[in-house]
């Protein structure tokens, strides 16, 4: 007898999510994945990510403990999350707490993107991931019961399964919801990466914690990274809808301008003068964020997002990346749940299953996610836009009653996924009928 046809998936974008949904159907049977990136070479754009207990637990649970090792991976010393300081005195004025009892390698860890990226790509074979393939579309294909994904350079594969994980401009996303694009919020991020050995001069305080300045108008972080790396974000913040706004044309990790920085931060303490001195460059990354999606579903079920694709939060609260890698473990466990090895029915409501158990896994998780960073940027234009100076017990009472985002980065989505099969479960059993 012919041995059954093979599952088939596009995973469209080889950064964190489409690598996380990657790993997680690796070993499955009768399942085949290949990933499509538009890039011509996989590098990481980006300087710095952090991954919370979320992020970094469902690594281990992937397989991906090479991730969580400390040449890549930095961890504050004091076993905080984040230290907030003053702008002006460098007193430290709040921090954030592990809530639940948290073991040490699973600790909010910072990177650089790349060794994250790199970290992930080590169990993913070389051959399933196809370079200069920028998705054009896809369609559902009643002739071969499948989807077509479409590239710009003019060929195609049919899939049963399409994941669009390809980032915040996600071109599947606008493909399926046109003018779902992410704005810009007036927030322009000036990052950069260097060697530690520049600031060897500093406080163990400073070196060996991620700090986080709040001033009136703005803030600045630093944090150590693996690899004996260093990174510094500054940013400028302006009313988005203002004609003269600042760096309203600035494009993703395109130049910057140190000087600049330098007198943005000139009134600033001099330790944080001292780090911006030390910066051998800068780059700009503004920042966009958009709304949530009324549903990740298309193509008839066999079609969904993952990471920034299905919720462009702009990476604010540092929450990006884990909410990337636990897509993309969900979405794997989806369809390990519904198409299980050996299985060979393979009907079209089982793929809406797989992707709706998926989206009611991770979709009301990352809304509120969205609404929470909404909010947040709802109230930084209004500053602005009041135009009133804030007061130093003003910025004292914002950064104490700021929101604390231990709900994001302690999330458990396999305890949140095995919820949900125990929920469809009963739903489908005789008694519930009745």
């Amino acid at each position: 007898m012919e041995a059954p046809r093979k599952l088939s998936v596009a995973i469209i974008g080889a950064g964190v999510a489409g690598l996380a949904a990657a790993v997680g159907l690796k070993d499955h049977p009768d399942i085949e994945y290949q990933v499509y990136e538009r890039a011509g070479r996989l590098e990481e754009i980006g300087a710095s990510i952090a991954l919370g207990p979320n992020g970094l637990r469902t690594l281990e649970r992937l397989g991906v403990v090479n991730a969580l090792d400390n040449s890549i991976a930095f961890r504050n010393r004091s076993g905080f999350p984040m230290i907030y300081r003053h702008w002006r005195t460098n007193e430290i004025t709040s921090v954030d707490s592990h809530h639940d009892d948290v073991e040490r390698r699973h600790r909010t860890a910072r990177f650089y993107r790349a060794d994250l990226q790199k970290a992930l790509l080590a169990h993913v074979p070389s051959e399933k991931i196809q370079l200069k393939k920028a998705f054009a579309s896809a369609t559902a294909n009643s002739s071969t019961n499948s989807v077509t994904v479409s590239f710009e350079d003019g060929s195609s594969v049919n899939a049963d399964v399409l994941l669009g994980a390809d980032g915040i401009r996600s071109a599947v996303r606008r493909y399926f919801v046109p003018g779902s694009g992410p704005k810009w919020t007036g927030w322009v991020a000036f990052r950069s990466v260097f060697d530690v050995k520049l600031l060897e001069d500093l406080d163990d305080a400073i070196l060996n914690e991620a700090n986080h300045w709040w001033g009136p108008d703005r803030t600045f972080f630093a944090s150590r990274l693996g690899n004996g790396l260093f990174t510094i974000v500054g940013g400028h913040y302006s009313d988005p809808d203002a004609p003269d706004a600042p760096y309203r044309g600035a494009t993703w990790n395109s130049d910057g301008d140190v000087n600049e920085m330098r007198q943005y931060y000139k009134d600033w303490h001099p330790v944080i003068r001292r780090m911006v001195d030390a910066s051998p460059y800068t780059r700009q990354y503004p920042n966009t964020a958009a709304s949530a999606l009324d549903r990740w579903s298309f193509c008839h079920g066999r079609a969904t997002l993952a990471g920034d694709a299905a919720h462009a939060h702009g990476g604010t609260l540092a929450a990006g990346g884990s909410l990337a890698i636990d897509d993309g473990y969900a979405f794997a466990a989806a369809l390990w749940h519904v198409f299980p090895p050996g299985s060979t029915h393979r009907a079209t409501y089982d793929f809406k299953r797989a992707l709706s158990l998926y989206e009611r896994v991770r979709k009301l998780r990352t809304d509120r996610v969205i609404s929470t960073v909404h909010a947040g940027n709802k109230a930084t234009i209004s500053r602005i836009r009041a135009g009133k100076e804030e007061t130093d017990d003003q910025l004292r009472e914002r950064v104490k009653n700021r929101s604390d985002p231990f709900w994001i980065h302690e999330h458990d989505v396999q305890a949140v996924f095995a919820k949900a099969v125990a929920e469809e479960i009963e739903l489908n059993s005789p008694a519930a009928k009745f």
